[in-house]
């Protein structure tokens, strides 16, 4: 299994909007071969524990914590849905409308599932 991750700042007034994009890009995701879409909104963030997420994604007045994940079968797999979505017409106009979210701000990354429970 892989897991493609990220962690982006969203301003609270955009909440809807963003809900909106990411239940369009689930499917895309999932059409393409994708097994799982999460996306999931700050709620408990004032941990003593370790970097609390909002000082980690810098947030500002008015914002919360967007965390989500894409699993796939493998690495090789993620990529070839990946490059699937990128050309699939839906995501190429999202990407040509204004984001709810600056996405110079967003955190991502592939990572390798070490325990799976």
């Amino acid at each position: 299994m892989y897991v493609d991750g990220f962690v982006l700042p969203l301003p609270k007034k955009n909440l809807a909007a963003y809900r909106r994009l990411a239940k369009m890009a689930s499917r895309i995701w999932r059409e393409h071969g994708a097994l799982e879409y999460r996306e999931c909104v700050g709620d408990d963030l004032d941990g003593d524990m370790g970097l609390p997420f909002p000082k980690l994604a810098k947030l500002k007045r008015g914002e919360t914590v967007v965390f989500a994940w894409v699993t796939h079968r493998s690495r090789a797999s993620r990529d070839r849905v990946n490059a699937k979505v990128m050309k699939d017409p839906r995501i190429l106009a999202m990407v040509g409308k204004k984001m709810p979210f600056d996405m110079n701000r967003m955190a991502y990354g592939g990572f390798k599932v070490i325990v799976s429970a």
